[in-house]
């Protein structure tokens, strides 16, 4: 899941302040899930900002809209017929779906208004821990299904540092070691041998080549 959170809403009044008549328009996806970009949180934003515009003397037209996903273009498309007669679109799904928003509505200013986290899961209600970096080389099946990647405060992909103690990182007492996780669950799982499969520090360059990384399934267009 990508996670997010709200942009404080003086950082987004500044951001509108040119313009009169604007669309906030959320998604249901994942920042649904993390309650920054839903529905609810559409009316919410919108409701702010009327009013904080109506106490300025200015008021503030505002269309709201969900989209089922703003990362999709059968979702995105939907907002074509509309787009082109307000001012800009506020935003507030993942930098994903505004990016793809402002490629596919090149005439109407983007704005953000979450900011964007990481790819997450739930620990519990309210809050959320990172779990992936894409990085595009995954290697969990050699660490018992624990990333060294994002679990390891410096990443390391040989072992831990000499900074581990009792299982705790030095960054802090709140902070597992993440090699001390995985050497735990390959004990577990009997694998230990897999420790000594591990590959040397990662060659980013051939998972990031310079630009944006891309997917193709030719079995799918």
């Amino acid at each position: 899941m990508i996670t997010g959170t709200p942009k404080p809403i003086d950082e987004i009044l500044e951001m509108i302040e040119p313009y009169d008549n604007i669309i906030v328009a959320g998604c249901h996806g994942c920042v649904t899930v993390c309650r920054v970009g839903g529905e609810k949180e559409v009316q919410v934003l919108s409701s702010t900002l009327r009013l904080a515009r109506e106490a300025a003397g200015r008021p503030l037209t505002i269309k709201e809209v969900s989209l089922e996903r703003q990362c999709d273009p059968e979702y995105v498309e939907q907002m074509r017929p509309y787009v082109g007669d307000f001012d800009a679109v506020v935003s507030i799904a993942c930098g994903a779906g505004i990016q793809f928003l402002a490629e596919k509505f090149s005439a109407t200013p983007l704005l953000p208004g979450i900011n964007t986290g990481f790819l997450g899961v739930t620990e519990r209600q309210g809050e959320w821990s990172e779990r992936c970096q894409g990085c595009g080389d995954c290697v969990l099946h050699l660490t018992g299904g624990i990333c060294p990647v994002t679990r390891c405060a410096k990443s390391l992909f040989h072992g831990p540092c000499g900074g581990s103690v009792n299982g705790i990182c030095e960054v802090g007492k709140d902070t597992a070691c993440g090699w001390q996780l995985i050497i735990d669950r390959l004990k577990k799982l009997g694998q230990m041998e897999n420790y000594t499969k591990l590959k040397p520090y990662k060659g980013w360059d051939s998972s990031r080549d310079g630009g944006p990384r891309r997917i193709i399934r030719e079995d799918m267009i």
